[in-house]
């Protein structure tokens, strides 16, 4: 006899909690059994439980207990059930015969670990109603009910559980057991409308309409679920208290049809999901490569443009350039940087996203890297603190060679100016008739001409020097300057030929000579020189002048100082010349003495001399005038100095400061990662709120270089430090924000908590003795040991060590970041999707076969995601390859840089 009520009996092995259950829940009241109307509904809810598996075998059941007396059809029912063979059983007609395939049937129930009591084969054989339908109802919670497992419930719970779960979100449906919680037909509609909301109009359900809410349930369900009808909502309806087994039994048929769609959905989004996850990373890749081409395209089109050293001809020319430049530095390098920071931005957000996904490192593009970025951006800087120091000593050089050129001008028209007539005058024959004295006044006429062409040898050297400088500093013009000069030094060379043949003529009549006249000797030789001094004057107080410093414009105010007190001795000097002229007439007019008109011995008159000091004293306030104005010029210049270096003395050490203090935020680190990322992010804010000092500091530097200053005693800041300073300011500010960002990353993907994130932070510093934001090797050892890892100085510990170094420090570099120390932890403390897991996956999507087909694909996946793997999937060449076969193990593991595809 087999009891299927035994109570408190231990549980087969494989069987869990369901042994206990199937004790409590199957000591069912056999009084109760034998109600009409709960008899009825168990005689056909059973009947078309069974009739549902036996129909897979071409047959059924009409009458529960007349057609399993036999045991044919029971065994067979066991059979399709399990999936498994029975003994054979005995075709013959007599009682024992179906008593003995009654007992086989028997016994392959217990041997699935249910203890029957107080049910046997003759029981069954006879077509007791009672035993029967506790025979079935065994075999539903066996088969049926037993292997539902919800949340480590089973069994009846894990049922009911299950039923509360799909049912929750619906109004009016409160499932709390397997009686009356259904009478209304809203949880049947509910859990149909739950997997398949296409076959059931859910809010058209009446609560006060039952029949029809029931009816619409079954007709469904046996229409599109192939679940066969298995109560009738009158019975239901008219029951007080419908019977438990038949809803139980009629609801697993449901949990059976919906579990497999449940699989394919679980299935389904976790391959949605790695897919999604590949294709966001596959799209940044991209990103990255295009915005890495455009920014090398670009420092590749701007460094040729920077090392040009072509020069300009005029000053005009070059301040255009230094225009372009200052173009270049405001309007199109900013928002290149501004690229640069975000692209090494993407690249670490990149990298962390495929870290986390247990994706291989992103490798971009040969040439695209960031250190190859980095790389051509130090060239590009390089070249352009070239190009404007380039710029500047040009446009210094072309001022000084303006000056020269100038200088030559002036200093040669002097001198043309002065040669004019020499030659003539020094090739006439006007001594040949004069007499005695005549020809001593033309020898010491000579003699003062000799004096004054001594004289004027200077300032043909100083042409001279002016134009071979204009040479040395590759003047433009060179070629005419040179013309100029050559004219004037062959002038020269003919001046003193013809002043040498004039004195030996002279001096061959000298002898026939015997008068002279002092007084007009005396006056030539005092007028000649003072004459001298009077050009000399004039030409230095016409000269032009280039200073740079107020202390050189006071050097220049001071030496015409000077000058101007040696006025009063020079019109002593002019008033004792011309008294010699004076008393020379005096003594001619007291002895009657017929003098010429004008001296002998010089063509300096006295009119020269006067009109040549009037001249010298209008030169002398103009000169004073030009002299204030530059003053005045260069006191401005000073006072420009002066408003940039403040404002570059404020900006500098501020730079400086929050660098710094951007040095400790990122080692400290207090509170939350949160926080610490909002506090960052303010910070920023306040750094980019400070950007109006900067631009102000800007306008000060460009009028400092319209003034054309060239250096600032004041400050040790120039414009090029504060600007490299800023860049960089903001590219750490961001640096660190990106680093916070991706801990938050790592901490919400591995499901770190803040303890753990901040412990990892707190071992991290302890271990940073220079503060330096990464560990040596020896202090990233010392780390691990104190986290508990065994990686001491042995030959195992030495393995391990380096094991975990080719983790976190995978390109050598000898240092290991506090971001790669978390990816680590997070690796060891938390689980992530494998390749193993996505191949099973797509196992259960197509349907425990080897390989998946197209259309597999586009009826499990969303479409954009279905062509995606199509398109990837290598075609399966296993054995037992279908038409269209696809491989999805070698797709599965190429997503994780196993193989490619």
């Amino acid at each position: 006899m087999v009891d299927y009520h035994s109570a408190g009996q231990p549980c087969p092995a494989g069987t869990g909690h369901n042994g206990d259950y199937m004790a409590q829940e199957d000591d069912w009241d056999r009084d109760l059994l034998l109600d009409p109307a709960w008899e009825k509904q168990q005689r056909k809810t059973f009947t078309a439980w069974c009739n549902s598996h036996l129909r897979k075998a071409g047959t059924q059941i009409e009458n529960i207990d007349e057609d399993f007396r036999d045991g044919l059809k029971l065994m067979l029912l066991l059979e399709v059930i399990s999936g498994e063979r029975l003994p054979k059983p005995e075709r013959g007609k007599m009682r024992v015969h179906k008593i003995n395939n009654v007992n086989k049937a028997l016994d392959f129930i217990a041997s699935k670990g249910v203890k029957l009591v107080s049910i046997g084969a003759e029981e069954i054989v006879d077509g007791n109603a009672k035993m029967t339908l506790g025979m079935i109802w065994t075999i539903i919670l066996r088969f049926a009910i037993q292997d539902i497992s919800v949340e480590e419930t089973s069994a009846k719970e894990g049922l009911l559980l299950w039923c509360q779960r799909k049912t929750a979100p619906y109004k009016n449906v409160n499932v709390q057991n397997f009686h009356i919680s259904w009478k209304d037909g809203l949880a049947f509609n509910a859990l149909i409308h739950r997997h398949r909301p296409e076959l059931i109009e859910y809010d058209k359900l009446r609560k006060d309409d039952p029949v029809t809410n029931l009816n619409n349930a079954f007709e469904v369900a046996e229409k599109y679920l192939d679940i066969p009808k298995m109560l009738d909502a009158e019975d239901i309806v008219g029951t007080l208290r419908p019977d438990e087994k038949a809803i139980m039994t009629y609801v697993s048929c449901f949990y059976h049809a919906f579990s497999g769609a449940q699989k394919a959905e679980t299935a389904a989004n976790r391959i949605c999901k790695v897919l999604a996850v590949n294709q966001e990373n596959e799209l940044l890749m991209e990103d990255y490569e295009k915005l890495a081409s455009d920014l090398l395209e670009w420092i590749k089109r701007t460094i040729p443009w920077l090392e040009d050293r072509s020069p300009q001809k005029t000053i005009q020319e070059m301040q255009q350039k230094l225009e372009d430049f200052r173009d270049y530095r405001r309007v199109h390098k900013p928002p290149k940087v501004q690229e640069k920071c975000q692209l090494e931005i993407n690249f670490n957000t990149l990298q962390t996203k495929l870290r986390l996904s247990n994706r291989p490192a992103f490798m971009p593009s040969e040439g695209k890297m960031v250190s190859d970025i980095n790389t051509g951006w130090q060239h590009l800087e390089q070249a352009e603190k070239g190009y404007e120091e380039w710029l500047l000593t040009e446009i210094r050089r072309l001022e000084r060679l303006d000056h020269l050129a100038e200088k030559f001008r002036q200093k040669a028209s002097i001198h043309e100016a002065w040669t004019e007539g020499k030659e003539a005058m020094l090739t006439q024959k006007d001594y040949g008739s004069a007499t005695l004295s005549d020809v001593k006044a033309l020898l010491r006429k000579h003699e003062a001409f000799e004096s004054d062409l001594a004289a004027h040898q200077d300032r043909v050297e100083q042409i001279a020097a002016i134009a071979q400088e204009l040479n040395e500093l590759d003047y433009y013009d060179s070629p005419s300057v040179n013309a100029r000069c050559q004219k004037i030094c062959d002038q020269w060379d003919v001046l003193g030929s013809l002043t040498h043949s004039r004195r030996e003529a002279l001096e061959k009549t000298e002898k026939q000579l015997e008068t002279i006249d002092e007084l007009h000797l005396e006056y030539a030789k005092r007028a000649a020189p003072f004459n001298n001094w009077m050009e000399s004057a004039m030409e230095d107080l016409q000269d032009m002048f280039i200073v740079h410093t107020i202390e050189e414009i006071q050097g220049l105010i001071a030496a015409h100082d000077q000058f101007k007190s040696t006025l009063p001795d020079a019109d002593k000097e002019r008033e004792a010349i011309l008294g010699i002229q004076r008393e020379a007439q005096r003594i001619a007019d007291v002895h009657g003495i017929q003098v010429a008109g004008n001296n002998p011995y010089t063509s300096v008159t006295p009119h020269i001399i006067n009109s040549k000091w009037e001249r010298v004293q209008q030169l002398v306030p103009k000169r004073d005038r030009a002299l204030l104005d530059e003053q005045s010029r260069q006191q401005s210049n000073e006072h420009l100095r002066r408003q940039f270096a403040g404002q570059a003395n404020i900006v500098g050490p501020w730079i400086q400061t929050k660098m710094e203090e951007i040095g400790r935020i990122s080692i400290e680190m207090n509170g939350t990662l949160e926080d610490q990322l909002s506090h960052l992010k303010e910070y920023e804010r306040s750094i980019v709120e400070y950007k109006p000092n900067l631009d102000l500091l800007e306008q000060q530097h460009q009028l400092i270089q319209e003034a054309l200053i060239f250096d600032n005693k004041h400050t040790n800041f120039t414009m090029e430090h504060i600007r490299v300073g800023w860049e960089q300011l903001l590219t750490t500010i961001a640096r660190t924000i990106n680093e916070v960002e991706n801990q938050i990353l790592t901490r919400d993907a591995k499901g770190i908590s803040q303890e753990q994130m901040q412990e990892f932070r707190a071992s991290f510093n302890h271990f940073d003795k220079d503060h330096g934001g990464a560990l040596g090797p020896e202090e990233f050892k010392a780390c691990l040991i104190s986290l508990g890892y065994d990686v001491e100085n042995d030959r195992q510990g030495d393995a391990e060590f380096n094991r975990i170094m080719s983790l976190v420090d995978p390109n050598n570099s000898g240092i290991v970041t506090f971001q790669a120390f978390i990816d680590f932890m997070s690796r060891e403390t938390t689980d992530t999707d494998t390749a193993d897991q996505v191949i099973a996956s797509f196992k259960v999507l197509a349907g425990d076969k080897n390989y998946i087909t197209a259309e597999e694909l586009r009826r499990e996946l969303p479409p954009e995601q279905a062509e995606y793997c199509i398109a990837r999937m290598a075609p399966y060449a296993g054995p037992d390859a279908a038409p269209g076969a696809l491989d999805y193990k070698s797709f599965s593991t190429a997503l994780y840089g196993e193989s490619d595809l």
